[in-house]
C-alpha cells in the first residue's frame, strides 16, 4: 500500500495511517450547512407503534428535531431554557450541518406540537409507549458536497477500496481543532483531576485565535478568574462554569462536576476512543485483515445492513464476511485480553499508556466509570454513491457510532483537516 503523509492532528487522535491507496481528491467540506446533511435511521418499529393522541398506553412524546449551525447539546439546552421542554436525544450531531434526529421527553403535560427558531425546528411526530432508547438508532444517512476538489475522483477504484476503511473515531470525538477531550479523559482515568481542570482551561492548539491564547494563558493563574469571567466568549461555557466553581471554593472534583454529565462522560469516552484508534492503527500497520476474523477473534453477528448483533468467538468453519465482522474490545474496567489479535494489541496500547482496566472504574467520580464495550473494526459503509460528479456530491449510510468524516478523510486525504472543514 502507498504510504501517504498523515496530518499531525490526526496522529494526535490516534489515526496514524490511511487504509486506501487512493491518492485523494482534496477539497473542502462544511463550507455551508446545506453541504453536509445527516438524518438518523430509526428502527421502523418505533413509528409502527406511534399514536397520534396521548393516552394511557402511549404517553411519551416523540419529536423530530431538525437543526442547522448548532450542535445537539446546545440545541436541547436552548429548547429547555426558552420553552421549558427537557429533551433527550439518542445521537449527537455536529453544528456545521443540517441534521435531522429524534428526541423524546418525559414531560407529559403542556406538550407543544411545534417549536421553531432561527436554528431549530421541532415537530411532534406522535406518542410512544416508552421513551426513545439508544437501541432504536440504527445508523445515519449522509448527503455531502466536497467543494473545491481536484475533480480526479476515480469512482470505481474508491468503491472497490471503501470496504478496507478502518472504523476510526473521527476528530469530532476529540474536540476537532482543540483536540483536548481525550487528554482530559486520560487525566481523569489516571486520577490527576487537577491536571484535567488545567487542560480544560489552558490547553491551546495551533488553531486558537490570539484572543483565545491570551485568555488561556491568563487562566493559569486563578487570581485572574474574576476579570476573565467578564471576558469569556459565549463558546467558553465550560471554562466559565469551572472558573465560577473554583472561585466559590470548590475542589477540583466538585468543580468538574459542574460540567453537565453528558459532556463529562465524553472525556473518558474520548480517551477510550483514542486507545481504540491507536490500537487500530497498529493493527493496520501490522497488516491485519479488518474484514475477516481469525481463530481467537471476537466478532459481531450481522443482523442486517446496519445492524450488529451479539458478540461471539469467530468460527473459522462457518463464519465469513457475509455473517460476521471482527469486533474490537474497548478499554474499560471489564476489559480482559483473550487470544484475539485486536485484544492483544489493545492490551499493549493500554500498557504503553500506563493504565489498566481497573483504572476505568473511577471511585472518586463513579458516574464517569466506563465498563468498555465493543466496536466493529471496518467502517461498514453501505449504499455509497456519487450523486453529482461535477459538484462531487456523495450519499451513503453508516451504522450508529461511525463517522462520515472517517470515510471523507480517506477520500480527500487533506493536508490540513481543520482548514478543510473536518
Amino acid at each position: 500500500m502507498i504510504e501517504f503523509p498523515v496530518p499531525i492532528i490526526d496522529q494526535k487522535a490516534g489515526m496514524n495511517c490511511y487504509c486506501t491507496s487512493f491518492k485523494g481528491v482534496g477539497g473542502l467540506i462544511k463550507q455551508q450547512a446545506d453541504e453536509f446533511r445527516v438524518s438518523e435511521i430509526i428502527d421502523p418499529a418505533v413509528f409502527n407503534d406511534l399514536s397520534s393522541v396521548q393516552d394511557q398506553l402511549h404517553r411519551y412524546p416523540l419529536y423530530s428535531l431538525e437543526k442547522s449551525n448548532i450542535d445537539s447539546n446546545h440545541a436541547i439546552s436552548q429548547i429547555k431554557k426558552r420553552f421549558g421542554i427537557p429533551l433527550k436525544v439518542i445521537g449527537l450531531k455536529d453544528a456545521k450541518a443540517i441534521t435531522k434526529q429524534y428526541a423524546t421527553t418525559e414531560q407529559l403535560k403542556n406538550i407543544p406540537r411545534e417549536i421553531r427558531t432561527d436554528q431549530i425546528f421541532l415537530t411532534l411526530k406522535g406518542f410512544s409507549r416508552k421513551p426513545l432508547a439508544k437501541a432504536s438508532l440504527l445508523g445515519n444517512e449522509f448527503t455531502i458536497i466536497i467543494s473545491s476538489n481536484n475533480n480526479q475522483l476515480d469512482t470505481s477504484t474508491f468503491e472497490r477500496e471503501i470496504k478496507n476503511i478502518a472504523n476510526f473515531y473521527g476528530l469530532q470525538r476529540f474536540g476537532s481543532e482543540r483536540s483536548v477531550t481525550h487528554l482530559v479523559g486520560r487525566e481523569i482515568v489516571r486520577r490527576n483531576f487537577k491536571n484535567a481542570v488545567e487542560l480544560l482551561l489552558c490547553y491551546t492548539s495551533q488553531y486558537d485565535s490570539k484572543t483565545s491564547r491570551e485568555i488561556r494563558e491568563k487562566s493559569r493563574d486563578p487570581h485572574n478568574y474574576p476579570r476573565l469571567l467578564k471576558l469569556l466568549p459565549r463558546g467558553m461555557d465550560i471554562e466559565c462554569q469551572l472558573m465560577s466553581a473554583i472561585l466559590q471554593g470548590k475542589d477540583v472534583i466538585h468543580a468538574l462536576r459542574v460540567i453537565p454529565i453528558n459532556m463529562r462522560r465524553l472525556f473518558v469516552q474520548a480517551y477510550q476512543a483514542y486507545i481504540f484508534n491507536i490500537s487500530l492503527s497498529t493493527a493496520i500497520r501490522n497488516g491485519e485483515n479488518l474484514l475477516e476474523g481469525k481463530e481467537g477473534d471476537l466478532c459481531f453477528e450481522i443482523g442486517g445492513p446496519l445492524i450488529f448483533g451479539k458478540i461471539r468467538k469467530f468460527n473459522s468453519i462457518s463464519d465469513s464476511e457475509a455473517n460476521a465482522v471482527p469486533a474490537i474490545k474497548l478499554a474499560g474496567y471489564s476489559f480482559q485480553a483473550g487470544k484475539g489479535r485486536f485484544e492483544l494489541i489493545t492490551k499493549d496500547t493500554m500498557q504503553d499508556e500506563g493504565v489498566a482496566a481497573r483504572d476505568f472504574y473511577i471511585k472518586e467520580m463513579q458516574e464517569l466509570s466506563s465498563q468498555g464495550g465493543f466496536r466493529q473494526a471496518p467502517l461498514w459503509c453501505r449504499d455509497f454513491s456519487v450523486i453529482d460528479k461535477t459538484m462531487l456530491t456523495l450519499s451513503f449510510r453508516l451504522p450508529k457510532g461511525s463517522y462520515a468524516t472517517t470515510l471523507l478523510r480517506e477520500l480527500m486525504k487533506p493536508f490540513d483537516p481543520i482548514k478543510s472543514g473536518f
